[in-house]
């Protein structure tokens, strides 16, 4: 079977200048295609080309890397432009062909020139914001109506359904959230008196919020707890600058950007990952979260947010403190539950239900 995912943008930037990157290794589309080839598909990727990583690699996959065009008006953090994917589909035929987001003109014209073999993996739930959100209200209003009604598509989420099914009436039932290579993320039981943050210290995510509940932890209940905040961005210093003033600098670790490796070694052993943010899609640091066996506390937020509360994952609460962080150590049935879940969240098996979709579609 052959199988083509395009995914144009392969990391996320919130800026118009993309971040250089010297591997694409770790990114979550990279381990959905070697678990399509676990699944025995004969996968391509095909790639905007300014996302290529600036060291070169060998893959064991085909990788397009496709040109962009009009930088200056669709930016590349956002809206690429690659019309090399027209080419790409006439020249080669793909049983299955899959993308990200009806909100793309790779997939536009993926649904104009292949529309039979082809499903969108719809994660927005909500319109975008580029171009004061006026872009995303036509595309959905007129181009999704005309071009994407009856193209098959598969959300990641309840909310990615309910939003995606007022434009287009052939939406799956099964939802099929991010995966992971469980090779790589692999779990432990045992945990330190640690907690973890994995994300890019920016604003929506209001780590702030995080490391005031950390502080009233350490007064309250356990003062031996260390909180590790793995990433890097603009609210650093004044996250830095917030912990000295709480008097907490020696329970709170800056990582900065860490590899892979590193960040799950972290991860694995923490009672938990945290997560305050107010605005996000699915969040695959969740998934690798509960891959390594490591519970969840989080806003209601992110979409994960729903089977993390229907299965005991962790704790979902828009206001959550000091009293839920002695919640979560206090009781090992989160562990054990995330133990039990893992195996469903492998790259392989979401290939898997890709290609019983496409088999039945």
């Amino acid at each position: 079977m052959k199988v083509l995912i395009v995914n144009l943008i392969l990391y996320t930037n919130k800026t118009k200048e993309l971040a250089k990157v010297n591997t694409i290794k770790d990114t979550m589309i990279y381990d959905l295609c070697l678990g399509f080839q676990k699944a025995g598909a004969d996968v391509t990727l095909a790639a905007c080309a300014d996302y290529k990583p600036i060291v070169d690699e060998e893959y064991p996959f085909e990788i397009k890397w496709l040109e962009s065009k009009l930088t200056k008006i669709f930016p590349l953090h956002a809206l690429p432009y690659c019309p090399g994917i027209r080419k790409l589909v006439k020249e080669e035929h793909y049983d299955l062909i899959i993308t990200s987001d009806v909100f793309s003109f790779g997939s536009l014209m993926l649904a104009v020139h292949s529309p039979d073999n082809l499903i969108v993996w719809q994660e927005l739930a909500s319109h975008a914001h580029i171009f004061k959100g006026l872009a995303s209200r036509f595309w959905y209003g007129v181009i999704v109506r005309l071009f994407f009604r009856n193209i098959l598509i598969v959300p990641r989420s309840n909310e990615a359904k309910n939003f995606i099914s007022h434009y287009c009436k052939n939406v799956k039932d099964t939802l099929v959230d991010h995966g992971v290579n469980l090779e790589k993320f692999t779990p432990s039981e045992t945990k330190q008196k640690q907690f973890a943050v994995s994300a890019r210290l920016i604003a929506s995510k209001q780590i702030e919020k995080t490391i005031d509940a950390f502080a009233a932890f350490l007064n309250k209940y356990d003062n031996e707890y260390k909180l590790y905040i793995m990433g890097d961005g603009e609210e650093r210093d004044s996250l830095e600058t917030q912990v000295k003033s709480l008097g907490i600098s020696e329970n709170v670790v800056f990582t900065g950007h860490l590899s892979h490796d590193r960040l799950i070694e972290i991860l694995k052993i923490s009672q938990a990952m945290l997560v305050y943010t107010r605005h996000d899609n699915n969040m695959i640091s969740i998934v690798e979260s509960i891959a390594v066996g490591t519970p969840i506390i989080t806003t209601s937020v992110p979409y994960n947010s729903s089977y993390i509360r229907e299965k005991e994952l962790g704790i979902v609460d828009d206001n959550w403190n000091e009293d839920t962080l002695l919640q979560i150590v206090s009781s090992n049935k989160y562990i054990k539950n995330c133990l039990d879940y893992r195996q469903t969240l492998s790259t392989l098996n979401r290939a898997e239900i890709f290609m019983d979709i496409n088999k039945n579609r």
